[in-house]
């Protein structure tokens, strides 16, 4: 079980300083979190840090709502963020800002080191500005009558109503959604990244194993595509960090967002004596660096980050690695169904170490969405932590406490038994270490029902009635209280309060993991209380009610309309059968999603129907912001559609999508059992 001391370095995607954490975030840094306890029980020097993601338009656009600074509303932001994190028994070696001064002379730098040596170049672009707030207005701060249909009040990406997309200049009578002013086209110079610089570079790195496999294949269909340089700047106003050289614009808050890692970091080394930033971020070193992050955001941390690190002068990550998404029995959260869970939400119904468990539970080394299912969540939790892990010292800590003054017995009855639990370690700490965490559990619980079918055959409370079985008693019970203290060891990473609290009940200090091969013997232990509750369904349904009745609110407090997707979108005139049955429907594979060079709102699809090919257009860049994840989908299209002309290319039918639109748009995907080129009847 020993392994060399390591020094590694630990970071996860940073959280938007504009919203409350739900438990999809807690996906991610829950991951976290188990990885990095687990390198630190194991022995390691092991630093795991973070930030709070402050910059940008949305932000600026919120606190100047809320009659507050941008500061302000962060500095809110950030400290329920961490409230939510600390009560989550997320443990952060530290939790800085990108609204930092170590993040702006860091950002200054990579800057400016890039800009030396050629990596990035001024463009002129148009866009739409607001002339009574004197601002540039992003796509989704345009409104307008739709140039297709007409319909009125649409954003300027695309239509709610007919679903066509279009550029925020095609908007008739369009006007600002912040001021309500006629935007006007106006000129503007903007700072790009010359991504495609570092081509050859990436390629190698890619296939070096700092990324998953699935991850590795889809960065290779990308550089196929040819790599796009990235636009880093944003106009005045703009809440960031001003460029060294061009005043008046700002860092994209892509550019500073991850570079926020590194200033979080650097505001660790000056708080802690001996901790050296060079050494874990310095060119060459030799200390590990992973990262964490959603696979939305895949392409931006694998390419242009490593990119922007490399041109800078500074390392890059050991590995990366990416997960997928949540979903709430089988589907994506919703706040009308109740499962848009924000991570306060159930904190206040629900022990938080049963959302760890299960999650890591789930959780394996690839990209997959994992699915928290709110009955199998009651099952599981009752069945494996209560049933079988907190059942293990319930058993004999009684008997140990009023016989024996809580003394335990001074041999191991079974050394055969607790060696097997032992030796069993080297491949749960394999599984932590791959981030195998649902193999980790699975042989964690193995060994618990191998504990208390011990105590089964024992039978404690029937030696405890038999006259001259007192040392077998003690024996038995000090025998599953060691059992249990090696699985609770096991799962420190995943229940850190439980095995706090359990640790308390044993009379020791923190667990390491090189300590559970020694028993404890001839030791007192305290007097035993209740570990873990079962969890009541009626605990789990109240949490959805809850979820339900905070969603109603923020929407009354934003406007008090009739709303939903009838009332802002009503059905259409009828049409008669014969006219719905000239359309023309199929099930057709993703083969390739790529976003369109030039085109703000537009993926090109390359859809398979059995043997034929199509390609699409469909303006769903927004809601796909990694478009790699949609490949190897079934989707519907409308096959029989004319070809369309457009400025990018011609596309040969369209898919089906659903929602109002931008980022809330989302493909249809057939049930399984379609397979592409079916008719849809």
């Amino acid at each position: 079980m020993n392994q060399a001391s390591r020094k590694i370095l630990v970071t996860s995607a940073l959280p938007y300083a504009n919203a409350p954490l739900h438990i999809g975030h807690i996906v991610e840094y829950t991951q976290t979190d188990i990885w990095s306890r687990f390198q630190k029980m194991r022995g390691h020097e092991c630093w795991f840090v973070c930030a709070s993601d402050a910059h940008g338009t949305p932000i600026m656009l919120n606190a100047r709502k809320q009659g507050i600074t941008p500061e302000e509303l962060v500095a809110r932001s950030s400290a329920s963020q961490q409230r939510d994190f600390a009560d989550f028994r997320i443990e952060f070696d530290n939790f800085h800002t990108t609204h930092s001064e170590e993040n702006r002379v860091l950002s200054n730098t990579i800057y400016e080191r890039n800009r030396d040596a050629g990596h990035v170049e001024s463009r002129t672009i148009i866009q739409a500005y607001d002339p009574q707030e004197n601002m540039f207005l992003p796509d989704r701060f345009i409104k307008g009558e739709c140039p297709k249909c007409g319909a009125a009040d649409q954003y300027g990406d695309n239509c709610e109503a007919c679903g066509s997309t279009y550029a925020p200049t095609d908007l008739k009578n369009s006007y600002s959604v912040v001021s309500g002013a006629k935007p006007v086209d106006k000129e503007s110079e903007h700072y790009f990244f010359k991504l495609a610089d570092f081509e050859p570079m990436l390629k190698q790195w890619i296939h070096q194993g700092h990324l998953q496999q699935e991850v590795t294949h889809k960065l290779d269909e990308w550089f196929e595509g040819g790599l796009r340089a990235w636009d880093i700047s944003r106009d005045a106003p703009y809440f960031g960090f001003e460029f060294p050289d061009h005043p008046g614009k700002y860092f994209y808050v892509w550019l500073d967002a991850p570079i926020g890692y590194a200033g979080s970091f650097r505001n660790l080394c000056d708080k802690t004596e001996g901790l050296d930033f060079d050494e874990f971020w310095g060119a060459g070193s030799d200390t590990e660096m992973y990262h964490f992050i959603g696979k939305d955001i895949i392409y931006f941390h694998a390419l242009f980050w490593p990119a922007m690190l490399h041109g800078a002068g500074f390392r890059k990550p050991t590995t990366i690695h990416a997960h997928g998404f949540l979903t709430v029995n089988g589907q994506k959260m919703s706040k009308s169904r109740g499962s848009f869970i924000q991570a306060r939400t159930y904190l206040e119904h629900l022990n938080p170490e049963y959302l760890r468990y299960y999650f890591a539970a789930k959780l394996g080394s690839g990209i997959d969405d994992i699915d928290l299912n709110l009955e199998d969540f009651v099952q599981r939790v009752n069945s494996d932590l209560v049933g079988k892990v907190v059942n293990i010292a319930s058993r004999c800590a009684g008997f140990i406490s009023k016989r024996y003054q809580g003394m335990l017995a001074d041999a191991i009855s079974e050394p055969g038994l607790l060696e097997s639990f032992v030796n069993t370690g080297d491949t749960i700490a394999a599984h932590y270490e791959n981030r195998e965490f649902s193999r980790a559990v699975r042989e964690i619980m193995l060994l618990a029902d191998r504990a208390n079918q011990y105590i089964d055959e024992k039978q404690p409370w029937v030696l405890a009635k038999q006259e001259g079985m007192e040392q077998e008693l003690q024996n038995v019970c000090s025998m599953g209280i060691n059992l249990f203290r090696v699985l609770i060891g096991y799962l420190r990473p995943i229940l850190p309060g439980t095995a706090a609290a359990s640790e308390q009940f044993l009379n020791i200090g923190e667990l390491s993991w090189h300590e559970l091969a020694t028993p404890l013997l001839g030791h007192k232990v305290n007097k035993f209380k209740p570990l873990m509750t079962r969890v009541d369904a009626r605990q789990v349904e109240a949490m959805v009610e809850a979820s339900k009745e905070d969603m109603q609110q923020q929407e009354q407090t934003i406007e008090a309309k009739t709303s939903g997707p009838l009332a802002d979108d009503p059905i259409a005139d009828p049409i008669n059968f014969d006219d719905f049955a000239k359309i023309d429907l199929r099930v057709a594979r993703i083969v390739k999603a790529a976003p369109v060079e030039g085109a703000d709102k537009l993926l090109q699809l390359t859809l398979d129907l059995d043997g034929e090919t199509r390609n699409v257009f469909a303006g769903i860049k927004a809601a796909y912001p990694d478009p790699a994840a949609l490949e190897g989908r079934l989707t519907v299209m409308a096959a029989n559609l004319a070809p369309r002309k457009m400025r990018f290319g011609v596309s040969e039918g369209m898919v089906l999508a659903a929602g109002p639109g931008g980022r809330d748009i989302f493909i249809l995907s057939p049930d399984q059992g379609a397979a592409a080129g079916m008719k849809i009847k």
